[in-house]
Parts: C-alpha cells; structure tokens; sequence
C-alpha cells in the first residue's frame, strides 16, 4: 500500500505578496476556518464532545480525497495538516482553495512551498 502524503496548509505573512519562509499569519480562529473550508466540502464529521472528531486538541476535517487536522485548544490556527487520500481529487480542491483563500501549501518531507 502506497504511502499517504501530507502537506502543511499555510497562511504566508502578509499573503498579498511574497511572505518569509516559515512566517506564517493566521488562518483564522477554529469557527473561521470550519466556515472557510465548508465552502469546499470540506467539514468536520460531528463525532467527539465539540463535534470536531475524537482526538482531544485536534479537529479533523474531511473532504474530497483528503482529510484535515487543525488545533482546536488554541484560539488562533496557524497551520494544518493535510493528508491526500485521493491526489486526483483532493489537488483539485487544494489548489482552488489556496487561490481564493491566500493560502500556501508546504511539503514538509523538503520544506518546498507552493501554491496560492
């Protein structure tokens, strides 16, 4: 079985133009981000005590071809963790998403950004 490929979803600073590697703005808060990626059909599934999923501190998120992990005991998400299930299905959806939102895709294995 093929191994799964994650890449760190990421707001650049400044995101109109050209942010440092590794400064990074915030996403926005956890509600901010569910509404964000709901516009992609991507959400969490409603299980666990806040419906963000079962693991404590994290919110999983699915979507087509992909699922996604963000904190969800800080205020504020700086990152998230992507992981492509489907890479045809889910670079679709990430690429669109990093356009309209201002967002950076990194892969972590060779710190690469690309994207938005």
């Amino acid at each position: 079985m093929a191994r799964k490929r994650q890449i760190i979803l990421f707001r650049p600073e400044g995101a109109g133009g050209g942010g440092e590697v590794g400064v990074t703005d915030v996403i926005g808060t956890l509600r901010d981000v569910i509404r964000q990626f709901s516009r992609y059909n991507i959400s969490p599934d409603g299980s666990g005590p806040e419906g963000y999923g079962d693991s404590p501190g994290m919110a999983l998120f699915y979507g087509p071809g992909l699922t996604m992990e963000a904190p969800s005991s800080t205020d504020e998400v700086k990152q998230v963790i992507v992981t492509l299930i489907d890479e045809d299905f889910a670079w679709a959806v990430l690429g669109r998403m990093c356009k309209t939102e201002g967002l950076k895709m990194m892969d972590p294995e060779t710190g690469r950004s690309f994207g938005g």
